[in-house]
């Protein structure tokens, strides 16, 4: 879907923003329809106020307490959901984050997913905010339905070939190139943990590679793109593979990171690897106790065929390490550990870098696309190191999955790394956040990488 600012007009409602219990900045007349009705300016309520000819004369949206919105970030601007179709336009003077927040929030709040049922429904447009960037603001939302999209479509019409058309179209649309090296070749072009992860679907795995950008700093995005993930020989019970579609969710997520990078022209030499594969069962799947020997060389004992996402992201970071970039960023619903340690809605990164840390941090807050570091725990290297083989891709005994998970693909990449275990899907409702494929830590990220890379 395309997310877009209305045109200005002088026929526009006005929105006016009041902390609960203080409706001094209403006009008067919305003061005293306010106090007839108990509105009192909590949290995301709304109230349409009726001028003398009985059309509406201005809309209130509550911006509660601080505490509150510290509990419920978008809650602001996600408030449009209640109001009724027709031009708005923020009356009320904000802060720049503030209103980069209620405009990004409202775009965001247009978004439903419509592909097999009902149809996209009418909605509040807003005029863009006096100050905010309204054309960056734009790509954000539209970079990040582009991953609610992908994430949100079953295996049965997302698998490898679908997500590097969908790969394919983005590249188009920015003028970038587009390969991918698939099937047979993976193994003629050595790719080995790919195919392997991949060989016992009839669907190709593949590895999707799109390049942007001539000039700058170079930044790799690598995406996760397990399409569906049954476990392979380790098979999931069945209450943990109902939501499998979304393991191509770091995937999903890199691309709608590459659109917003591109979209706004960010002065880089992007590019973007995806390992897109399905992980299956059938005769030829790959086993318990296999020994694997991945691009790089380095042998991977097989102690869980479940945790094949690591395995195709080796590949993947080798070759990205191969091209000397200034920056490596891996994105992959990696671990149910991160989900354990931190739930659903923070986006847990490792990094050995501190200032890197701290630009996403700083960003992360300002963006409201919140973020917490993990760290590279070097005295766990020992965990995933089996003997009979140079690593480990499942270590026993379920101590520091994430950490564990992070420091195997840290072993594949000697240029400056971050990695992102993210969950991908949010489990109910919220503001500007339908249940659903979610991106997260993208517009951290995309905020941050100017003091990332120099810019």
């Amino acid at each position: 879907m395309t997310a877009k600012f209305a045109a200005p007009t002088d026929t526009a409602i006005p929105i006016y923003v009041v902390p609960k219990g203080d409706l001094s900045a209403a006009p008067e007349n919305a003061r005293a329809w306010a106090a007839n009705i108990a509105f009192d300016g909590a949290l995301g309520n709304t109230l349409l106020v009726p001028g003398m000819d009985g059309k509406t004369d201005c809309a209130l949206i509550g911006s509660g307490t601080a505490a509150a919105q510290v509990r419920s970030r978008f809650a602001i601007g996600g408030a449009s959901k209640s109001l009724p179709d027709g031009i708005y336009q923020l009356a009320t003077p904000l802060g720049y984050d503030e209103a980069n927040e209620f405009a990004l929030a409202w775009l965001l709040s247009e978004y439903s997913f419509t592909r097999y049922a009902g149809r996209p429904s009418t909605h509040p447009n807003l005029i863009a905010p006096t100050g905010v960037n309204a054309q960056a603001l734009e790509a954000i939302a539209e970079g990040e339905c582009l991953t609610r999209d992908l994430i949100n479509t079953p295996a049965s019409d997302m698998g490898p070939e679908e997500l590097a058309n969908a790969a394919s179209k983005l590249a188009e649309k920015h003028g970038a190139s587009f390969s991918t090296i698939e099937g047979g070749d993976l193994i003629a072009q050595n790719f080995p943990m790919i195919h392997t992860v991949g060989r016992a679907s009839t669907r190709s795995p593949r590895l999707i590679d799109m390049r942007w950008g001539d000039s700058g700093p170079k930044l790799t995005l690598v995406g996760k793109g397990v399409c569906f993930d049954t476990g392979g020989l380790n098979i999931k019970p069945g209450g943990s593979m109902g939501l499998m579609k979304k393991d191509m969710g770091g995937a999903a997520t890199v691309l709608g990171l590459a659109h917003m990078i591109m979209a706004i022209n960010l002065p880089i030499q992007l590019r973007m690897l995806i390992p897109a594969v399905e992980n299956s069962i059938d005769g030829n799947a790959f086993r318990p106790q296999d020994i694997l020997t991945s691009r790089k060389g380095l042998t991977v004992e097989i102690n869980n065929t479940d945790a094949e996402g690591r395995l195709v992201l080796a590949d993947a970071l080798t070759y990205a390490d191969e091209d000397s970039p200034d920056l490596v960023i891996s994105m992959a619903t990696l671990t149910g550990a991160a989900r354990v340690a931190v739930g659903p809605d923070l986006s847990p990164f490792y990094t050995d870098h501190d200032a890197d840390a701290s630009a996403l941090a700083e960003s992360a807050a300002k963006v409201a696309d919140p973020v917490w570091r993990m760290p590279f725990h070097d005295p766990y290297e020992s965990m995933i190191e089996p003997g009979i083989a140079d690593l480990d891709n499942a270590p026993k005994g379920g101590f520091a999955g994430s950490i564990t998970a992070a420091l195997f693909l840290r072993r594949f990449v000697d240029a400056r790394y971050m990695h992102f275990d993210i969950y991908g899907w949010q489990p109910s409702s919220a503001p500007a956040r339908p249940k659903g494929g979610v991106g997260m830590g993208a517009r951290a990220v995309l905020d941050a990488l100017p003091k990332m890379l120099n810019l």
